[in-house]
Parts: structure tokens; C-alpha cells; sequence
């Protein structure tokens, strides 16, 4: 410390004790409250001006119940570039609303999910945009029923009737297997994250269609779940590619496991082919040819916003799901 003492932000009664008024009168000058004399408002002006008063919007949004002009943003993990760029896109939606975003990340916790969610209600935002990290939000009913508005991201929830954006997993996951099967690959490693995830749980769903559709079986010994990281994903296909009749081709449920699997298979310069799930940074630049099943992040992002600013607006429809498309990408050196 400098031995300065820290000053004091000066308050509505500071101005109030200035100027010579009332603090009801204060107020109704920053609020453009019409009743008070010329000269009464000029002495309040005059001493906001002296004292470097800033009004606090949100307090007084709060005491009289309008609205904040601020939404909520609940993500996994702001680190993630996904998360980042969704982020980015829903702040982008909230400006052009004149309205301020709060993000926080909840670490795949359902706790913290819930913790969060508690204050941002009690900030009483106007809105929340939610990536569910538990399996059941029943818990938000309450908030909803007093006039919480809602949207679901990337994953839909349960235990409450709300608009949800997705991915089209699903239909990436089946046209990412048929792009191999198509190519003459029979034996294809599939990793993906656990099952648990709704979005794990789609990509496999659509992994075994694609399988069926083509008449292969779906082989356990050629399936690894619960792969959570990159160092997880290069054991996974180390331990497929050692086994007797290793697989010819590799499907990664998402980034991380792509780039694990990419590893792997440059250390022990293996010519497998490997279509991912998710685009990554760099992906162009792989020093081997990949399929990535790629989306638009930001329109991810920006659906969910325009849905939530919808309702905000007044919008009483019933809840409806968006739907983002994916497409395949060429990717890596050569490409």
C-alpha cells in the first residue's frame, strides 16, 4: 500500500447532501422523473458533475423490478475454444440488445450448475442460456413458473420443458461412418467420451446406424467409451492397433479425442485413416490427411441467444428445438 486511502464511490446520498435536496429528489432527476424546478435539477446535475457519481442501473432495475438488461451464460469450460467461440456469439446477440452478459463455467459439475444458477436468479437477470453439466433440472421450475426465461445449449435437459439448440450428432456420427465405409474401411475403431453425455450418446447412436445400414457388425472389441482426454484416446488406439486384426480406420467422438488419436498415430507413423467428430485449431495444418465433422459454433451460439431474446421479448410459444447441421471436412496437409 502507498499509505493513500482508497476512495469512497460517492452514493446518491452524497449527492443528495450536496446539492441541498432530498434524496427522493435526487432520484427523480437520474431517473428523468418530471415535478422537480430547473433549479433544483441544475444543483443535482451540478453536484453529480463535482462528486463523479455513477448511477448503478442494475440496483435500480432490482428495487423496481424492471429488467436488468443482463443475461446469464452457463458453460462447461470458458478454456475450451468451443465454449469460447459459443460465448463470443451469445455476448455478440446481447449487444445489439443493449444488454450486458455474465458468464460462468461449472466444470461439468451439476452442483456448481446449480449454485450458479441460484445466483444468477438472485441477479435477477433477464435470462439464462444453459450447457446442462447434470441430468436433471427439475430444480429450475421454480424460477421458471415465477418467469425465468430458459434456453438449453448443445444439450437438452430433463425434468423441465424448455427451447433447446443442438448439434445434429446423430446424422454427423452416420455420415462420418458411411464416408469410411464408402472408402472400403469394415474394421473401424470408434472412441468416444461416456455415454453418460448426451452428445457421446448421439454420435454413437449414430455410429451403429451407419454400421447396420451397411450390414457390419457393430463390434465391442473395436469400441472404447468413457475417453475423456487426448492422453486417454492415444492408449486407446495404441491398444486397437496392437491387437490381432487391428482396425484399417478410427471415428474420435469429439476434439480431444481426435487430437489423442492423431498423436498416436504420427508416433508410430500408421497410415489408418481417421475421421473426428468436432473442428479444432490448426486442423488444416495435421501432418496427415483427416475427415472432421465439422458445424457452425457460432451459429450455435447465436440461435441460442435470438431464441432466449425472443422470449424475452414476450414470446409465449410452445418450446421448440433448433437444430445445427454438420458437414464433413477435408482436412490436414495434402488435403
Amino acid at each position: 500500500m502507498d499509505g493513500r486511502e482508497k476512495r469512497r464511490r460517492p452514493t446518491i446520498a452524497d449527492v443528495a447532501a450536496r446539492a441541498g435536496v432530498s434524496v427522493k429528489t435526487v432520484s427523480r432527476v437520474i431517473n428523468n422523473e418530471p415535478g422537480v424546478r430547473p433549479e433544483l435539477a441544475d444543483g443535482v446535475l451540478a453536484a453529480i458533475g463535482e462528486l463523479g457519481f455513477r448511477r448503478n442501473p442494475m440496483a435500480s432495475s432490482l428495487r423496481s423490478g424492471r429488467s436488468t438488461s443482463t443475461i446469464g451464460l452457463i458453460i462447461e469450460d470458458l478454456a475450451n475454444p468451443f465454449y469460447a467461440t459459443v460465448a463470443a456469439a451469445v455476448a455478440g446477440v446481447a449487444r445489439t440488445h443493449d444488454t450486458h452478459l455474465i458468464t460462468v463455467s461449472s466444470g461439468e459439475d451439476p452442483e456448481l450448475e446449480r449454485r450458479q444458477f441460484a445466483e444468477l436468479c438472485q441477479r435477477r437477470v433477464d435470462g439464462l442460456i444453459i450447457v446442462p453439466a447434470g441430468s436433471d433440472h427439475a430444480y429450475t421450475r421454480a424460477e421458471v413458473e415465477m418467469g425465468m426465461r430458459m434456453v438449453f445449449l448443445d444439450r437438452p435437459p430433463s425434468g423441465i420443458l424448455a427451447d433447446i439448440v443442438v448439434i445434429d450428432n446423430a446424422a454427423g456420427a452416420r455420415a462420418g461412418i458411411v464416408d469410411l465405409l464408402e472408402a472400403g474401411h469394415r474394421r473401424i475403431g470408434v472412441i468416444v467420451d461416456s455415454p453418460a453425455i448426451y452428445t457421446a450418446r448421439e454420435r454413437l447412436a449414430g455410429v451403429r446406424e451407419a454400421l447396420a445400414g451397411a450390414g457390419v457388425p457393430y463390434d465391442d472389441s473395436l469400441v472404447r467409451v468413457g475417453v475423456a482426454d487426448p492422453e486417454e484416446a492415444a492408449r486407446a488406439v495404441a491398444a486397437m492397433l496392437d491387437g490381432g486384426d487391428p482396425p484399417t480406420a478410427f471415428f474420435a467422438g469429439n476434439n480431444r479425442i481426435t487430437v489423442g488419436a492423431i498423436r498416436e498415430l504420427c508416433r508410430r507413423g500408421d497410415g489408418a485413416a481417421l475421421t473426428g467428430f468436432d473442428d479444432f485449431e490448426l486442423s488444416s495444418l495435421m501432418p496427415r490427411p483427416l475427415t472432421i465433422i465439422g458445424y457452425d459454433v457460432q451459429e450455435l451460439g447465436r440461435a441460442a441467444a435470438v431464441r432466449l431474446f425472443e422470449r424475452i421479448g414476450g414470446d409465449t410459444s410452445w418450446p421448440a428445438e433448433t437444430v445445427v447441421p454438420t458437414r464433413l471436412l477435408r482436412r490436414g496437409l495434402g488435403q
